[in-house]
């Protein structure tokens, strides 16, 4: 283990620090030279699987270090087993839904891998790793409203929830990027934590976090303001 960290960083990707179209990360490249020229933690925290992270920290030279995966459903880089049973749970527990609530929820379970590479952009093998699923469920919602909200309802007797990201409303078992920012910021003994997001879904980890940044995003509507914006908690 690392000595504590005076700082750790936790960024989502989509549309934060991966530009929302291109997937391209040169406009921050500096910033995390920076960061690791000062040896401060860059944690990723995103919806992405543990394959598609470990393959991103490959490229953005972070390797090892730990991470947020399928939207705070799981950690990778603290020993953690992946939950690839989690994952099969939450399916079956879709699967048992009313019809009429089930067919207007397209997962990625559901999708081939040509089809999740044009919907997301992605090259094929990228989207086969997008497929490779432990902890959650992303999506598409072709329903109205009023069947949503009967669909969440459904699919929280069995402890399961559902939270709109960039693109996917995406399904867990109800933990969040800030409850695992939480543990590994507990595992870093970090001392200060600055979060970066676009989201609804990267609210609480905003929130949580000592400074939260939202990152504007053209290609959705703006997020509300955090608590520490009028309440001077410096977010």
């Amino acid at each position: 283990m690392r000595n504590p960290s005076t700082l750790v960083v936790f960024t989502d990707l989509d549309g934060t620090l991966l530009d929302h179209d291109t997937y391209r990360w040169d406009a921050a490249q500096p910033a995390l030279d920076r960061l690791a020229k000062l040896d401060v933690p860059v944690i990723l925290a995103s919806s992405k699987t543990a394959s598609e992270i470990r393959a991103i920290q490959d490229r953005m030279g972070l390797s090892g270090a730990p991470a947020i995966v399928e939207n705070g459903a799981g950690v990778i880089g603290l020993g953690d087993d992946e939950g690839s049973e989690t994952y099969a749970g939450l399916r079956a527990a879709l699967n048992r839904l009313p019809k009429e609530l089930r067919q207007p929820f397209r997962g990625f379970g559901d999708m081939a891998t040509e089809t999740v590479a044009s919907l997301t952009g992605l090259p094929e093998a990228d989207a086969k790793r997008a497929k490779n699923r432990s902890y959650s469920e992303p999506g598409l919602w072709s329903g109205d409203d009023p069947t949503l909200h009967r669909f969440k309802d459904h699919l929280a007797e069995h402890g399961i929830t559902a939270q709109r990201g960039g693109r996917f409303l995406t399904l867990s078992f109800g933990r969040t990027k800030a409850d695992a920012m939480d543990q590994i910021s507990r595992s870093l003994e970090a001392r200060v934590t600055l979060a970066l997001g676009d989201a609804p879904n990267d609210l609480d980890m905003l929130e949580t976090a000592d400074h939260g940044v939202i990152i504007a995003n053209p290609h959705k509507p703006a997020l509300p303001p955090l608590a520490g914006d009028t309440k001077g908690g410096g977010h």
